[in-house]
């Protein structure tokens, strides 16, 4: 597998981390790294006129994660994928693993920041997971070269400031008081990016390093339009939350989206029009597609069978 050089000094995406008080000058990468807002195809909804760098949220925390902490970090790393957000950790057990998951189970972009030389895939139990993020197109980078030594109690650390320093936001999922996490926190601070902490249980050991973290700068995170607030102009949130409407969870809410979005509003015309493409779509399958639309907030009724977008 090819080993590949860039210069964040001279990289779109990667740019900002020249700014760093340690800027790392060459970084070594498997995969491709993102280019522009949409520009994997991946999800093809995602599509703006004027597109730039891709917003990027970074979602790191224990690695001896509970199930409370697991089942955020793959939720918030899901939804934030599906919306076209990079999402970046460091391919760690626990958080960072759920996180990368969450966004792969989008089909959305992710990328991991090694502590460890590039050819060393560390831990050894996420080579599976290595594989499919550059399956997915994305990337694993490291500032330390394939067979250089290195010092596993500073690598790590250093390795965070890369983290934060490409993310528009920081997500700490789960954390005890010493956990280098923290230290990712740290460095969100230090250079002025948002963070943000999932509350928990004030019992709850893993949740004592994120519960510290709102005497410090942090918000809350509650639900995902918490970071998109702060990553996104209102107008762009508008945009990418009526692209990502026009797609149901299943192909025949996704055929009745697409006739809502070219102004056909009667039950009876969309019928007509889709059948028109699938023979065998029948009012039984139109009724239970548009009662899910309904359900989920994405439509709503005018009268009788007139349906609009909400």
């Amino acid at each position: 597998m090819e080993i590949k050089t860039v210069f964040p000094a001279e990289n779109e995406y990667l740019k900002r981390l020249k700014c760093l008080k340690k800027a790392p000058k060459k970084l070594y990468f498997y995969g491709k790294i993102p280019e522009n807002e949409g520009d994997l195809a991946i999800n093809p909804r995602f599509s703006f006129e004027k597109p730039g760098r891709p917003r990027t949220v970074a979602i790191v925390g224990a690695r001896k994660m509970t199930a409370y902490g697991e089942t955020w970090a793959f939720q918030l790393a899901k939804e934030l994928a599906e919306m076209g957000v990079v999402i970046v950790s460091g391919m760690a057990t626990g958080i960072d693993a759920a996180a990368h998951r969450g966004a792969l189970a989008a089909g959305g972009r992710t990328i991991a920041f090694l502590g460890t030389p590039i050819d060393k895939i560390y831990p050894a139990e996420n080579v599976g997971l290595f594989h499919e993020i550059l399956d997915n197109s994305g990337a694993v980078l490291s500032e330390i070269a394939a067979e250089e030594e290195y010092y596993p109690k500073t690598s790590f650390l250093e390795r965070n400031r890369l983290i934060a320093g490409v993310a528009d936001a920081v997500i700490i999922v789960e954390a005890d008081l010493r956990s280098g996490s923290l230290n990712t926190a740290a460095h969100a601070l230090e250079q002025g990016v948002p963070l943000f902490a999932l509350p928990g249980d004030v019992s709850r050991q893993m949740s004592r390093g994120c519960n510290g973290l709102f005497n410090k700068g942090a918000a809350a995170i509650t639900c995902v339009e918490d970071v998109l607030n702060a990553i996104l102009p209102g107008s762009v949130r508008h945009q990418m939350k009526q692209k990502i409407e026009l797609f149901g969870s299943t192909p025949d809410e996704t055929e009745v989206l697409k006739c809502l979005a070219r102004g056909i509003g009667s039950g009876e015309e969309i019928l007509a029009k889709i059948r028109e493409k699938d023979g065998g779509f029948d009012a039984s399958r139109f009724n239970i597609a548009i009662t899910m639309l309904e359900v989920r907030g994405i439509v709503k009724r005018e009268y009788e069978n007139q349906w609009m977008l909400t």
